[in-house]
């Protein structure tokens, strides 16, 4: 019987590898041409999700204007992406206030119509310390063609607690939980 060397296993233990890689970014690029986004963030629970046209979906995917899309590229808040303008793929975020909607910006989060919503307290410096300005604190009407969009999952999101409100205009896509965990 024939045994494979030691070097033969690393090569084939390589090709797997290469082959495994190859076909993750086959799976990503299916998913996204089929309307599928697959979030490994922790701004949303890890899963699949899937593009609706329901206007009342309140998951949504956008880019990030500037000077905060440069910012959360350049820090590698979003990875590298053909999907925005400048180069990085888009967010994935809840909203968590529309048009009327009272929200009051404060050290210990957001709050929508007097709820403080948890884990939504701006932090004074990322995960690798470098410094972040919250939205200023006060209170704010949500107006008309804008939504304020954070995260509960995560205190480390980089959302609404930052960037304030967003505009509808970019919005590029509509969301629904397919699988999650």
């Amino acid at each position: 019987m024939l045994r494979k060397t030691d070097g033969q296993c690393r090569r084939i233990a390589g090709h797997l590898m290469g082959l495994s890689g190859i076909g993750f970014v086959a799976l990503c690029l299916t998913a996204a041409v089929i309307g599928v986004r697959i979030n490994t963030s922790y701004s949303l629970p890890m899963g699949l999700y899937i593009v609706t046209t329901d206007p009342a979906a309140t998951l949504v995917e956008f880019c990030p204007a500037s000077p905060f899309a440069t910012q959360s590229s350049e820090r590698g808040y979003r990875t590298p992406g053909i999907t925005c303008s400048d180069g990085a793929v888009p967010l994935l975020k809840p909203i968590v206030a529309r048009y009327g909607d009272l929200v009051e910006m404060t050290p210990a989060g957001i709050k929508v119509n007097g709820c403080l919503l948890p884990k939504t307290a701006p932090l004074p410096k990322d995960s690798l310390s470098r410094s972040l300005t919250p939205w200023p604190s006060g209170v704010y009407r949500v107006q008309s063609g804008t939504v304020w969009v954070a995260s509960s999952y995560h205190r480390g999101s980089y959302d609404s607690r930052y960037m304030g409100p967003i505009s509808n205009a970019q919005i590029r896509r509509r969301l629904k939980p397919l699988w999650v965990l």
